[in-house]
C-alpha cells in the first residue's frame, strides 16, 4: 500500500466520522422537533377541549357572568387558534428536520462506501498476483 492511498483511505476514514457525528446531531434535532410537535398538539387538543367545556356551561346567574364567560371562552379559542398555528409550524420544522437527517445518513452512507471500495483496492494491491501457466509459444505441431 503505497503513501498516498493510505492518506486517502485515512481521509475517507475521517470523513467518514465527521457524518456520522453530522447525522448524530441531526437525529437529536429531529427528535427534539418531534418532542415539540406533540407538545404542542396536546396542548392544542387541551385548550380546544376547554374551550368546547367551557362553552358549553349554561348556568350563569346574570349578564355580568355571561359576558366573563364569553370573554373566557374567546380567550382559550383564541389560544387554541394560535397553539394550532405554532404546531403546524413545528410540524413544517420537524419534516425539515427529517429530510435532513435522511440526507446526513446519505451522505454518511456514502463516505463508508466510498472508504470500504478504498479498502478493497488497497488490499487487491497488496495481494500477490496469481500465476498462472505460462503462455504457449510456437505452433501446436510437435
Amino acid at each position: 500500500m503505497n503513501a498516498e492511498e493510505r492518506a486517502r483511505l485515512l481521509r475517507l476514514k475521517r470523513l467518514e466520522k465527521i457524518r456520522a457525528i453530522a447525522k448524530q446531531t441531526a437525529a437529536r434535532e429531529a427528535a427534539e422537533a418531534e418532542s415539540t410537535l406533540s407538545q404542542l398538539r396536546m396542548l392544542t387538543d387541551r385548550t380546544g377541549k376547554l374551550a368546547a367545556d367551557y362553552g358549553a356551561r349554561r348556568g350563569s346567574q346574570d349578564g355580568a357572568s355571561l359576558r366573563q364567560l364569553a370573554g373566557f371562552v374567546d380567550g382559550l379559542g383564541m389560544l387554541t387558534r394560535n397553539t394550532r398555528a405554532d404546531a403546524q409550524r413545528a410540524e413544517a420544522i420537524a419534516d425539515a428536520k427529517l429530510r435532513m437527517l435522511a440526507e446526513a445518513e446519505r451522505r454518511r452512507s456514502a463516505v463508508e462506501e466510498r472508504f470500504r471500495l478504498q479498502e478493497k483496492l488497497i488490499a487487491r494491491g497488496a495481494e500477490a498476483p496469481a500465476l498462472g501457466s505460462r503462455k504457449q509459444t510456437g505452433t501446436d505441431l510437435v
